[in-house]
Order: structure tokens, then C-alpha cells, then sequence
């Protein structure tokens, strides 16, 4: 098992920040940071600039006076801009209030996810649960398999003839319909029986080292030969190593549910 998180509205939340800015966000009592033509461009924006450019360095910004400088000509230039849209009433335009409104879509649905992951935390008996069941779904050995898949049976055991024959399997490979792997002789690399449709699967542990299928293995992708190169003991993470992946992992699940228990209660016409 590989916890890969479910990529789940990940498009709603790599939200642009600009759009959100076009708008004052200040209050009465906001510190302004410019003042372009008598407009006000509060100092909160350009905090909210500087954390998510921090954010979004992975370490590789700090907030600085630098930063704030740069960010601070960055503002009045988008505001001087935005003077001019204005004046030209390019707002007014079907398209960009189209545009618009996806991005303000975008910032509120953020927020109802921030509320709910907080909401609604992933324990650690949650964790350790989901780490108790992939170890004991895990096997201990992996498997450096080869194969080639063809659509039809007859061409399969024709394929097989010729192996048997002396031809090299990674030559034959070349016809195969699996293309990530035909370029690299049928390789699969290393991987564990889990990794692959059953009846591959169950193929490929019954073989010895050296060894391939004496026939097709059909499965919903067509007829595999299988040629297996290696055995080796598998190495199981501990939980330490994986805990960060099973939480973003239960934590995009349970976005899920959220998602779905709200589409089954909406009204769609």
C-alpha cells in the first residue's frame, strides 16, 4: 500500500492571492502603508503578501525589510493599475467578473476546508489504526518482475514460442501495449505483490527466480507473459517514516466524505 493522498480539491485550494487583494480590506483604524491618489493601501495587504511569500519559499524567503520594501512598490504599482482598470470600467466585463468570481470561490471554499480540517483533526489512534492495517496488508518480500502485454491471447503464446526459442525477452518487450515499460525491456522494477491486478499477481509469486509463465495471464488490460528477475525482503517503514503521508492521506478521506455528504443533500437540477 502507498499512502498517496487523494489530490481532492487541490484546485480549489491553489488559490491565487491577487484577486483577493483587488478589494481594500482595511478597517477604520488600519494603518495605511501608501496612498495612491487619495486612495489608501492598508498595511494588512501587505502583510497577507508577505505570509504567503514565505509560505510559498519553502524557506528559502524570511519576512524582511527587504522583502516589505520590494512588496511595498509591488502594492502601489498593482494599485496604480487597478486606478486605471477602473477608469477604463474593464471590472464591468462579463468575462473578468466571470474570472472574479472563481477566485472569490476559490478563497471561501479554502477557508470551509481550513474550518473543517480544523474542526476535525486526524488522531493519532487514527494514524497508528491506518499503519496497523497497511502493515498487515504489506508482504514481506518484493518482486523485480518483467512482462509483456498484448491484447490478444494467440499473439501472447506466440510471444512465448519465441522467448523459448532463445529470443530475449527484452527485445520482445518492444511490441508491448504497456509503453512505460517496452522502452525498458518489460521492467517493473521493484514492487510489492499489492502493486499489481491480482491475477498478475498471483502469477508472479508462483514463479522462481529466473523463471517465466509458461502461459498468458490474462488480466482487464490484456495477456501478460511474466519473467521474474528477483526476490528480495521488503522493507516496511515504521510508522515514524510514513505518519505525515497517513495523516494527509485520512485528512484529504475525510474531505472527501465532507464533499460528498454535501453534494447528497444538495438540490441539483
Amino acid at each position: 500500500m502507498t499512502f498517496k493522498p487523494a489530490r481532492l480539491l487541490v484546485a480549489l485550494l491553489a488559490v491565487a492571492i491577487l484577486p483577493a487583494l483587488a478589494k481594500d480590506i482595511s478597517t477604520a483604524n488600519a494603518q495605511n502603508l501608501a496612498v495612491v491618489n487619495g486612495k489608501a493601501i492598508p498595511s494588512s495587504r501587505a502583510d497577507l503578501f508577505v505570509k504567503t511569500v514565505v509560505a510559498q519559499s519553502q524557506g528559502q524567503q524570511t519576512d524582511s525589510p527587504e522583502l516589505r520594501a520590494r512588496i511595498k512598490d509591488e502594492l502601489i504599482n498593482r494599485e496604480i493599475l487597478m486606478q486605471e482598470a477602473d477608469k477604463l470600467g474593464l471590472g464591468t466585463r462579463v468575462e473578468v467578473k466571470n474570472e472574479m468570481e472563481v477566485a472569490r470561490q476559490s478563497i471561501v471554499i479554502r477557508a470551509l476546508v481550513n474550518d473543517f480540517v480544523k474542526k476535525n483533526p486526524v488522531s493519532d489512534a487514527e494514524i497508528k489504526n491506518e499503519y496497523d492495517k497497511f502493515k498487515a496488508q504489506a508482504s514481506d518480500k518484493e518482486y523485480h518482475a518483467r512482462h509483456i502485454l498484448v491484447e490478444k491471447e494467440e499473439d501472447a503464446k506466440a510471444i512465448i514460442a519465441k522467448l523459448k526459442g532463445g529470443a530475449k525477452f527484452d527485445e520482445l518487450a518492444k511490441q508491448s501495449k504497456d509503453t512505460g515499460s517496452a522502452a525498458n525491456g518489460g521492467d517493473l522494477d521493484w514492487a510489492s505483490p499489492n502493486s499489481f491486478v491480482k491475477p498478475f499477481s498471483d502469477a508472479m509469486v508462483a514463479l522462481k527466480k529466473g523463471e517465466m509463465t509458461d502461459t498468458p495471464v490474462k488480466s482487464q488490460f490484456g495477456f501478460h507473459i511474466i519473467k521474474l528477475e528477483d526476490i528480495r525482503a521488503a522493507k516496511i517503514p515504521t510508522l515514524d517514516e510514513i505518519k505525515s503521508k497517513i495523516s494527509e492521506s485520512l485528512e484529504q478521506k475525510k474531505l472527501q466524505t465532507y464533499q460528498e455528504e454535501l453534494r447528497k443533500k444538495a438540490k441539483i437540477q
